[in-house]
């Protein structure tokens, strides 16, 4: 069951990060096509609010609590690192890199700086106006 849960866990961690890069990527491509979509509160405020976390945590230098648990459930399970499923290995492999963490940090701090500026220099739509029918 641990394994289960962790194999579930890294496929959820890699959806987070797809999240916070696919994001970025398809509010400047969305600036340059004028696509409404990209200015939806919602998603603009939890997509900052995401990368506000990685930031958070690259600046005090903790490690993800998401790679804590999925570590901590292969533990339990009795897995070594590559004792795991096809497709955690497959996510393991497109999620961790062998860097410094040191360099990884600098790259989510420079990211959720870009972040905040694109939210400040393209804006969500925070009031909708109706039109009269």
């Amino acid at each position: 069951m641990q394994t289960l849960l962790a194999d579930i866990l890294v496929t959820f961690h890699l959806a987070y990060v797809g999240y916070v890069v696919v994001g970025q990527l398809l509010i400047w491509l969305g600036a340059a096509l004028r696509w409404q979509w990209i200015r939806n509160p919602w998603f603009r405020i939890s997509h900052i609010a995401a990368i506000g976390i990685v930031v958070v945590e690259a600046t005090f230098g903790w490690m993800c609590p998401l790679t804590i648990w999925e570590r901590d459930l292969r533990l339990a399970a009795g897995q070594s690192p590559d004792d795991i499923s096809f497709v955690a290995k497959i996510v393991q492999y497109l999620l961790y890199y062998d860097v410094p963490q040191s360099q990884l940090n600098k790259v989510y701090i420079v990211f959720g700086v870009l972040t905040v500026a694109t939210f400040f220099l393209l804006p969500p739509r925070l009031n909708r106006t109706r039109s009269a029918a």
